[in-house]
């Protein structure tokens, strides 16, 4: 005779935050995406960052120099930061806001937050930085996260409502998030890999893993770390042709050290 036993198992809680992931991956199904998979070397970078802990003891946000070189970028060509509105015509934004993705502690465990760096293209790298580091230090001092706490816990439907009446208004949905998304899966892993995200914003950035490889520099071939990033535009707004020229400025900011001369005097 086969004795019945019942299936052992946990009950474990899903956290509010992960409410503002479900909505994002529900909006992004009517998003139309085109990809660019890059590797940047960011040698130059990391070396000048981990020199400066060595002096100081500091811990520089190596997600923040990336924040800091695409926030420029960004500045020479801002049409990779419109929204399109409800009259179908294209609202382009003077200031830079990024939207980067944080993981903080929280009484349920850890979990991942946005904080909208507002004026990026205004800010040093050590300004990105402190403003990072302040985020996860006291996540519930955040307006991000005040607002979070009150709005994902309406019902879905009222949410996603939401979402698709401030979205044809981008000069209103402007007080709520942000044109352009980073987030950082590299941070979670070693090794080389690149992340291919849904995407909610007219540009997203996913930082994935780092890598050591064979480079050219001055004719020689050296060891470098290549850093891998995908660059994700809203087809209907931006083409390809400008989305390479972009990109091509991005790269050229991250591989030539941007912003970090503060550090090196």
């Amino acid at each position: 005779m086969i004795e019945e036993t019942s299936p052992r198992y946990i009950v474990e809680p899903v956290p509010v935050l992960r409410r503002f992931s479900i909505d994002a991956g529900v909006r992004a199904l009517r998003k139309h995406a085109i990809h660019g998979l890059l590797d940047m070397d960011v040698t130059r970078a990391r070396q000048v960052i981990r020199d400066h802990k060595t002096r100081t003891g500091e811990s520089l946000s190596f997600t923040g120099y990336i924040i800091t070189c695409l926030a420029k970028a960004i500045e020479a060509d801002r049409h990779v930061q419109s929204y399109l509105d409800w009259r179908n015509r294209l609202i382009i934004f003077d200031d830079v806001d990024v939207n980067t993705m944080i993981e903080v502690e929280t009484e349920s465990g850890k979990v991942v937050m946005p904080h909208i760096i507002q004026g990026a293209n205004s800010k040093t790298f050590l300004d990105i930085h402190a403003e990072i580091r302040g985020a996860q230090a006291h996540p519930s001092r955040t307006s991000e996260m005040r607002f979070m706490h009150l709005f994902l816990y309406l019902p879905g439907f009222l949410r996603r409502g939401f979402y698709g009446l401030v979205t044809r208004n981008p000069q209103r949905f402007r007080r709520y998030a942000s044109s352009v998304l980073v987030t950082a899966v590299g941070m979670f892993g070693k090794g080389s890999g690149w992340g291919i995200p849904s995407i909610n914003f007219p540009l997203t950035v996913t930082l994935g893993g780092i890598a050591e490889k064979p480079g050219v520099v001055d004719g020689r071939i050296e060891v470098r770390q290549y850093l891998c990033v995908t660059v994700s535009f809203d087809h209907d707004i931006i083409d390809g042709a400008p989305a390479a020229r972009f990109t091509q400025r991005f790269r050229e900011l991250v591989e030539g050290g941007y912003g970090l001369e503060a550090l090196q005097s």
